[in-house]
């Protein structure tokens, strides 16, 4: 009889949107005896110092990595700080990836993002299309420095011979995520002003035209995604994590589904002085669909309307 090999499974930003969204996942629905799984948060260790990097490697001697960590924010933070995006995140992307080599870890998930494609570009986009261009200006910081982690983990691979990979999903949402107004993603946001909206009675206010076209992926999807990965994807090259094309929508329309969810029955007023950012980025997920032809997404107004139910029984706790 074989003896099972424990798996010990590090999870950088583990109490985030997407860690949470993992730990619900694990929890519920698809655990494995042979599996712990640590959660960190950025109490846990300093991920810019490589020698807080090396303690926490040294404390859980992880045989997998999940590395969520990251310097993150909304269209106008990005705009206001591209340099601390892109030195932060390098800083924090290097020392994991090293760290990751030096004790030997299996293997390594990161999770990039579809606004490191160019844009420039043509449509829709694809695994391979990564370093084709330049990417958007307006986050051109976080942008690059997610592109050098698909870098990063071909030459790990080409010269230590790692199993570094990486996931690209489109939008996040959903329980746990980062309801700031001004710094947050445009989901949360949007649920927190129709929050207050509602409960002052005031109009809601949409920055831009609304025109802007997005896929958004709920956070449980993606979790049950990114376990997927770390159990049975092998590729070196990234893979991208999205919905299908056809479920791209309007920032307009997804601010009309939030208010729905709250039922608000106020004024909606387009503040078009406003940045809209980049119009449109659509991701082809005709990679994933071959491994997975059969997944399931949540429909878009249910998993909009668990986050705001979310957010409402939360309010006090939320992250706002």
């Amino acid at each position: 009889m074989v003896k099972q090999v424990r798996k010990v499974i590090l999870v950088t930003g583990g109490t985030g949107l997407v860690g949470k969204g993992i730990q619900t996942v694990i929890a519920q629905e698809d655990k494995c005896p042979d599996e712990e799984w640590v959660f960190l948060s950025s109490k846990d260790a300093n991920l810019l110092d490589e020698a807080d990097t090396r303690r926490i490697f040294e404390k859980h001697q992880p045989t997998h990595v999940i590395h969520l960590a990251a310097m993150v924010g909304g269209l106008f933070h990005n705009m206001r700080a591209n340099l601390d995006f892109f030195r932060n995140n390098m800083m924090m992307n290097d020392n994991v990836l090293k760290m990751s080599h030096e004790f030997e870890v299996k293997k390594v998930v990161s999770c990039l993002s579809t606004c490191i494609f160019p844009d420039k570009t043509t449509y829709p986009i694809d695994e391979t299309m990564v370093h084709l261009g330049p990417p958007h200006d307006s986050n051109f910081g976080y942008s690059y420095a997610k592109r050098m982690i698909d870098v990063m983990n071909r030459g790990y691979a080409q010269q230590h011979g790692c199993q570094f990979t990486s996931v690209v999903p489109c939008n996040v949402f959903g329980p746990h995520d980062n309801f700031n107004m001004e710094n947050g993603h445009v989901i949360p946001g949007l649920i927190h002003k129709a929050y207050l909206a509602k409960r002052d009675e005031k109009s809601f206010e949409i920055w831009g035209t609304g025109k802007p076209l997005r896929q958004f992926i709920y956070s449980l999807d993606l979790a049950r995604l990114f376990v997927w990965v770390l159990r049975e994807y092998t590729e070196v090259e990234p893979i991208i994590l999205s919905v299908d094309e056809a479920d791209e929508v309007p920032i307009g329309d997804v601010a009309q589904a939030i208010l729905k969810a709250f039922d608000f029955q106020g004024d909606v007023i387009y503040l078009t002085d406003k940045a809209d950012g980049q119009f449109k980025k659509t991701a082809s997920n005709a990679k994933l669909r071959r491994y997975l032809p059969d997944f399931k997404f949540t429909p878009f107004s249910q998993a909009i309307q668990e986050s705001v139910d979310w957010f409402k029984a939360n309010y006090d706790s939320a992250r706002k």
